[in-house]
Parts: structure tokens; sequence; C-alpha cells
């Protein structure tokens, strides 16, 4: 039985959300394109004034906006373990699944590039993969933020983990803002009128 199959209200459920951005606890990984999850949570936070406080697998903040109930999670479970603090804190906060929007980086997509969707595979992402496994679904809303793949064959793993360059470092406020802003639309009008306006390539200042 999956983990959700318990009691709650429906208003409880419609207008509660679970912001989950991905990333690794920890100075060597901050910074890298792999914490992007964690960089947009960061910027929302300091948005909405809100403050994160450590808790069992993970970092959380909270806060109410338009009578929407948000709570934000940093998993301290590291990246191939996130499954496990997305299922602790979505039992304990009473979460549906369409209700927990994952952010995180992916190398399939240009740098940039934002893609919101309501379900899908884990495309190769450990993250997805082992929140997909815990949570017993696919059927939860992911916001992929590209990272390109400038690597050669078989160094996938040391790019992601590694720092972004000049370029991208000065266009990330630009994109980390747009994608901060697209999790506060999701939470307010929707799934799908937010895949409308904010999916595609975040115009970022070439050179």
């Amino acid at each position: 039985m999956p983990f959700w199959s318990f009691k709650r209200s429906q208003q409880h459920s419609m207008n509660s959300f679970l912001i989950v951005g991905l990333g690794n606890i920890g100075i060597d990984y901050k910074n890298t394109r792999h914490n992007i999850g964690f960089t947009v949570l960061d910027a929302l936070a300091t948005q909405i004034d809100v403050s994160f406080s450590t808790f069992r697998n993970g970092d959380l903040a909270e806060t109410s906006q338009k009578g929407k109930k948000i709570v934000l999670l940093k998993p301290s479970t590291l990246m191939n373990r996130s499954g496990q603090s997305v299922r602790y804190w979505a039992k304990q906060k009473k979460m549906n699944p369409q209700n927990i929007l994952v952010i995180t980086d992916d190398v399939h997509l240009d740098f940039g590039y934002l893609r919101l969707r309501k379900q899908g595979s884990d495309g190769g992402h450990n993250g997805l993969s082992d929140i997909q496994e815990k949570l017993g679904t696919n059927k939860y809303p992911r916001l992929r933020i590209g990272v390109g793949s400038n690597y050669s064959k078989g160094g996938q793993a040391d790019y992601v983990l590694s720092t972004w360059n000049a370029y991208e470092q000065r266009n990330l406020p630009l994109i980390v803002d747009q994608a901060a802003k697209a999790v506060i639309h999701f939470t307010s009008q929707g799934l799908e009128q937010t895949m409308n306006l904010y999916n595609g390539q975040v115009k970022v200042n070439e050179g």
C-alpha cells in the first residue's frame, strides 16, 4: 500500500505543498550543478522571508502564501538517498504526491532551460530514482533545470559535482529567480498554467 494511503481532509491535501530541492549537504558540494535544487530553495526562502531549521532527514522552512501552506525541504540524506527524506516528510506533513514538487538538475537540458512536468521517469537521475522507489510512484511533479552536458564520455559525475563556470555563474541568478517564481506560481495557480508560462529557455546574457 502506498505511504499516503491514510485518511486526510481534501482541503488539507489541496492547500499544502512540499517543495523539495535536491542536492548534497556539505561545503564540498556548495555551488555545484548538482545542488541547483538547494540553490533555488535558498533563493525562494529569501524572497518569502523564511529561514531553514535542521530536523530529522533535512532542513525545513514553512510559510503560508495566499492561503496555501508551503513547506520547503532540503534533504540531508545525500542525493542518492533523497527518497528517504521525501518519504519521511511527506508522511509527517500528510502530503499527496501531486502536491510534492521536486526541483533538480538535468544534464539532458541546455543550461537555463526549465521543464515542469506532472510525472515521468527518473531520466537516469539517482535522486529522482530513489524518490520514485520510496514513494512507490513516479506521479509527482518535478521541475528540471538544465545544466547542460559539456562533458566527455564517462565524465557526467564529475561534471555535475563541479562548480559553475564563469558564464554560468553570471547567469545563474536569472535562472534561479525564474525557477523560484515558477514554484510560487505552481502553488497558487496550479500545474498546467505554470507549465504554459514557465517551461522553456530562460533568457540569459550572452558572452
